[in-house]
């Protein structure tokens, strides 16, 4: 029976100020992205997602980006890569450390936003982020965008790694992301999420904008937690896939 991981990027509200319906999400998803307070989130949130993940059953991932919170770490950043490994490096301590005190553990690691677009066309960029998680734990799960830099760097370094693709984003036919500015990058629809990505993992192959097939390994599927529909869809794709015959559970690496 094929399997699945459905991953969320979650704790990512700000003292008061509160984003996305995680307590429903982590009823639903497999592992967790949890933001380490530089692109969103605070020390309080942290420890409040990753204990009600535990709680939940559901694996807790480190989900660094740019130090950027006024733009939610989605613009673009020029950073030397000495500096981005730190960056990683920090959050990824952070995470540990957090997780520890309240009694679970971090096991991968996934990037986000803007830093992720960027890794994702450039290799070398993306070998320093991961590098600075493997100075931190050399164990620890990267998960990355499925066909792009990101995997390729991976691969070169030799680390565990799960591939991902996204459940609410259209995809160019070189495996990267349509710019959120574009019409249609985003897909709200549950009834057309759902059903898409059944035939993506049936596939084995993103299938991208002009219908092109780019075969790959889907090992998790991102749904997002910060939309009006975020948990439409996460019950759409879910429903779809168990309907499809496909296993919904924790990546093993």
């Amino acid at each position: 029976m094929p399997s699945v991981d459905l991953n969320a990027d979650m704790g990512e509200s700000f003292g008061p100020w509160s984003m996305g319906d995680d307590k429903s999400l982590l009823r639903i998803i497999t592992s967790a992205n949890i933001a380490c307070g530089v692109h969103a989130g605070d020390p309080d949130v942290m420890a409040q997602t990753m204990t009600l993940a535990a709680e939940n059953g559901v694996g807790i991932g480190a989900h660094p980006g740019f130090p950027d919170l006024q733009g939610f770490g989605r613009r673009n950043m020029k950073i030397p890569h000495d500096s981005l490994r730190n960056l990683v490096r920090y959050q990824l301590g952070s995470a540990i450390g957090m997780a520890n005190a309240v009694g679970t553990q971090v096991r991968h690691l996934k990037l986000h936003g803007a830093l992720s677009n960027m890794c994702s066309v450039d290799i070398d960029m993306a070998r320093a982020c991961y590098q600075g998680a493997l100075d931190v734990n050399p164990d620890i799960i990267i998960m990355v965008l499925a066909v792009t830099k990101q995997e390729e760097a991976v691969r070169e370094l030799g680390c565990k790694w799960v591939g991902e693709i996204f459940a609410d984003r259209a995809y160019n036919d070189d495996g990267t992301l349509v710019d959120r500015s574009l019409p249609g990058a985003v897909i709200h629809d549950p009834e057309i999420a759902g059903p898409r990505i059944l035939e993506m993992v049936s596939e084995g192959a993103i299938i991208t904008e002009t219908g092109k097939r780019l075969n790959t390994a889907i090992d998790t599927i991102c749904l997002h937690g910060d939309g009006p529909t975020a948990v439409q869809i996460a019950h759409s794709v879910r429903e779809n896939l168990i309907a499809g015959g496909v296993e919904v559970t924790k990546f093993l690496r």
